[in-house]
């Protein structure tokens, strides 16, 4: 894909109150909370006609989006935030940490190695800490701040309420290795320790069991292909993925476990030095 309006995908329901409203450079979701609509990620600016498009073709009013959530400072997840909230009067919620990323203060949102300009800044409503939640109507969401992708990374944990009654839904806010090379650190002053905190990061989320694993890009989980799947045979794969959660997880640790052990081992803290047994 050459530009991110080319990634457009059709909306649909993934289980009972929880959507999928597009795309594929970033997944944007959509929850129905029944005293209005959260909307996680809204993704690019350049494809938000396209999750306002999804919202409206599942039946829903962009006018009922109450809440904007983000899982970081990114531009491909932040970056129509300013717009969608204007069009909506929707309130802004970001970690703490990273709401410099959303108001322009530092240019961390990666919109320049994307081949952006970030123009679209904005002011959160909300500033989340670790262990807030979320309440609107019938959705408390769980937020756990996992740095390393981004320092203010926040990972998120809800209830989908369906036909098969609640299932426990899981998404991690940053999994991509991009913003964790060293010259990318060196070059804004942000601090090697992020490649060690994400390995906490993972581990500290696989203590969670979930019924449905969510990925903020669509590579994540196989989101289109678990979306084919459920067409093709009228079965859910995306219910009951723990198994694939927690291995997901696991191969992401091991991976940066294994960079910084190859690339520079002075860099690991004692206690996450792998055993040689």
């Amino acid at each position: 894909m050459k530009y991110p309006w080319e990634g457009t995908h059709e909306p649909f329901r993934i289980y009972g109150n929880l959507y999928f409203v597009g795309t594929r450079p970033a997944s944007t979701h959509l929850i129905d909370t029944g005293d209005g609509l959260i909307v996680i990620d809204p993704g690019y600016p350049q494809s938000l006609y396209a999750v306002v498009d999804g919202i409206w073709r599942l039946g829903f009013k962009p006018d009922d989006v109450k809440i904007i959530l983000h899982s970081h400072g990114h531009y491909d997840h932040l970056g129509a935030t300013r717009a969608l909230a204007e069009m909506t009067g929707a309130k802004t919620y970001i970690s703490e940490i990273d709401a410099p990323y959303a108001d322009g203060s530092v240019d961390l949102t990666w919109a320049r190695e994307l081949g952006h300009v970030y123009y679209e800044a904005f002011k959160p409503d909300v500033l989340l800490r670790d262990g807030d939640v979320i309440k609107l109507g019938n959705t408390e969401i769980l937020c756990w701040i996992t740095p390393g992708h981004t320092p203010g990374t926040t990972s998120f944990f809800f209830d989908a309420h369906g036909e098969q009654g609640d299932r426990r839904c899981a998404m991690f806010g940053g999994a991509g290795f991009n913003s964790m090379g060293r010259k990318f650190l060196d070059q804004y002053g942000l601090p090697h320790s992020l490649r060690s905190d994400f390995i906490r990061s993972c581990r500290r989320l696989q203590t969670q069991d979930i019924d449905i694993f969510l990925g903020n890009h669509v590579g994540n989980n196989d989101t289109l292909g678990k979306y084919k799947k459920m067409k093709e045979t009228g079965e859910n794969p995306f219910l009951d993925t723990n198994g694939e959660w927690k291995a997901y997880l696991r191969a992401l640790e091991l991976e940066m476990t294994e960079k910084i052990m190859t690339a520079c081992p002075e860099e690991m803290p004692e206690d996450l030095v792998p055993s040689k047994e």
